[in-house]
C-alpha cells in the first residue's frame, strides 16, 4: 500500500496567473513585449561588444557574458509562460520541469560569479589602475568566465540529480509560472530534508562567496574613492561603479527575497512577484542599466547612428 501511494507523478500543472483569466490577453502582450525587448537589448549588447574593438576589455567581456546568461534566463522561462496562457491543461512533464530548472539554475549561478568577477574588475581598475592590464589579463578573464559556467553546470546537476530521490504522489499543481525547485519540494511525499540541506550548503556557499567578493571589492573601492583629492576623479569612479552596483542590488535583492527567508518550504503569496523580478525584470533592465549609464557605449552607438545617417544621405545623392 505504501508503495502504491508513492507512485511517481510524471506531469504537473503550472497554475501561475490563472486567478484572473480575463487578464490573459493583456498579460500575454505584456510578457511577450518584455521578452522581445529583453532579447533585443541583450543580443544587441552582445553584438556591439563582439564587433567593436574598443570594447574588447575584461569589463565588457564579463558584460557580454552577463547579457548572454540574461538572454538564456529569459528564454528558459518566458516561451513556456507565453504558451501556457493559451494552453488548455498547462501541463508540464517531470523531465521538462527538471530541464527548465537545470537551465535556469545554470545561468543564474553563472550570473552570481560573473557579477563577482565584474566587482573584482572594478576594484582593480579603481584601486590599482597602473597594474590593471597585469592583474586583469586576458587568460584570467577567460578562466573566470569559464569557471562561472562550469560552476553553474555543476550546481544544477547536483540539485537535478537529487530530485530523482523524491516521489510525487499527492497534488500535481505547482502554484508558479515555471518549474522552480522549492514548489517541487513542497509536492514531494518523500521527506526532502537531504535536498534542502544540499540546497542550503551549496546555494548558501555560492551566495556567501559571491556576495562577499562583491562587498569586499566595494569596501576597498569606497575607501579609494574617498581618498581621491579630485572631485572629477570621485565622480568618474562613482559613475563607473553605479551601473554594476544597481544590477547587483536588483539581482541579489530578488534572490534573497525568494530563497533566503524563514519557513522556506511554506507556500507564500509573494513567490510569483519575487520570481517575476528575478527572472523577467532583471534580464530586461540589465542591458539598459549598463548601456544608458555607460559613456563609452553611448558614444559608440551615437557614432554608429551618425555613420548610418551619413550613408543614407550619400546613397540618396544622385
Amino acid at each position: 500500500m505504501a508503495e502504491e501511494n508513492h507512485t511517481m507523478k510524471t506531469e504537473f500543472i503550472l497554475t501561475g496567473f490563472t486567478d484572473h483569466p480575463e487578464l490573459k490577453i493583456f498579460l500575454f502582450v505584456v510578457f511577450f513585449a518584455t521578452y522581445l525587448i529583453t532579447m533585443v537589448g541583450n543580443l544587441g549588447l552582445m553584438i556591439l561588444i563582439s564587433k567593436e574593438h574598443r570594447l574588447h576589455t575584461p569589463m565588457y567581456t564579463f558584460l557580454g557574458n552577463l547579457a548572454l546568461v540574461d538572454s538564456c534566463c529569459a528564454s528558459a522561462i518566458t516561451p513556456k509562460l507565453l504558451g501556457n496562457f493559451f494552453s488548455e491543461d498547462r501541463m508540464v512533464s517531470l523531465y521538462e520541469c527538471m530541464a527548465q530548472f537545470y537551465f535556469l539554475c545554470t545561468v543564474e549561478t553563472a550570473d552570481c560569479f560573473l557579477l563577482a568577477a565584474m566587482a573584482y574588475d572594478r576594484y582593480v581598475a579603481i584601486c590599482s589602475p597602473l597594474q590593471y592590464h597585469t592583474m586583469m589579463s586576458k587568460s584570467l578573464c577567460i578562466q573566470m568566465t569559464t569557471g562561472a559556467y562550469i560552476a553553474g553546470n555543476l550546481h544544477s546537476m547536483i540539485h537535478v540529480g537529487l530530485l530523482f530521490r523524491l516521489a510525487f504522489c499527492e497534488s500535481n499543481r505547482i502554484n508558479h509560472f515555471y518549474c522552480d525547485i522549492l514548489p517541487l519540494y513542497r509536492l514531494s511525499c518523500v521527506d526532502p530534508y537531504i535536498n534542502e540541506l544540499v540546497l542550503f550548503i551549496f546555494s548558501g556557499s555560492i551566495q556567501v562567496f559571491t556576495i562577499g567578493s562583491v562587498l569586499i571589492s566595494y569596501v576597498y573601492i569606497l575607501f579609494t574613492i574617498f581618498k581621491m583629492k579630485s572631485k572629477e576623479g570621485r565622480v568618474k569612479a562613482f559613475s563607473t561603479c553605479s551601473s554594476h552596483f544597481l544590477s547587483v542590488s536588483l539581482f541579489y535583492g530578488s534572490l534573497f527575497f525568494m530563497y533566503v527567508r524563514p519557513n522556506l518550504l511554506e507556500e507564500g503569496d509573494k513567490d510569483i512577484p519575487a520570481a517575476i523580478l528575478f527572472t523577467i525584470v532583471v534580464p530586461l533592465l540589465n542591458p539598459f542599466i549598463y548601456s544608458l549609464r555607460n559613456k563609452e557605449v553611448i558614444s559608440i552607438l551615437k557614432k554608429k547612428k551618425s555613420q548610418g545617417s551619413l550613408k543614407k544621405m550619400t546613397s540618396t545623392v544622385p
